[in-house]
């Protein structure tokens, strides 16, 4: 298993940052990694979507939780890799806004598969947070 865990703050209010998780719409406006999202029906768990990435691209993932004002989690099977990744977001009101998390965890294949796979999944998400939290802002 690998995990990684990623914080900013924002002066939104968790509410605000929710609307923002639950419009796949506005993923690409506040994640470069992302062209675009395709979520078969509502933001809610049990939910399947695919992830259009810049270069065309695509991988499926499902909501395993989500409450509103709170956070989600996405789970995506890599299964030419051999592994389950997990994703939490979470966001949570500070007396100035809100704190937004990321919490990627790898589990399966190696140890070293599963740390390579992390890092690749994380490596951007202290620029997504901090976009997602100026986004929110707005």
């Amino acid at each position: 298993m690998w995990s990684s865990t990623h914080e900013g703050r924002t002066s939104a209010t968790p509410e605000r940052v929710y609307a923002l998780f639950s419009d796949v719409t506005t993923w690409p406006n506040w994640n470069a990694g992302v062209a675009s999202i395709d979520i078969d029906g509502p933001f809610v768990a049990g939910a399947t979507a695919r992830m259009t990435f810049p270069d065309g691209s695509q991988l499926p993932f499902s909501i395993t939780w989500a409450e509103p004002g709170v956070g989600y989690e996405d789970l995506t099977v890599v299964p030419d890799m051999g592994v389950e990744v997990r994703v939490r977001h979470e966001v949570m009101a500070v007396a100035s806004g809100s704190v937004i998390t990321y919490r990627c965890d790898v589990h399966g294949a190696s140890d070293e598969v599963c740390a390579e796979v992390g890092r690749q999944v994380s490596e951007d998400f202290d620029e997504v947070i901090t976009a997602l939290g100026d986004a929110a802002a707005q």
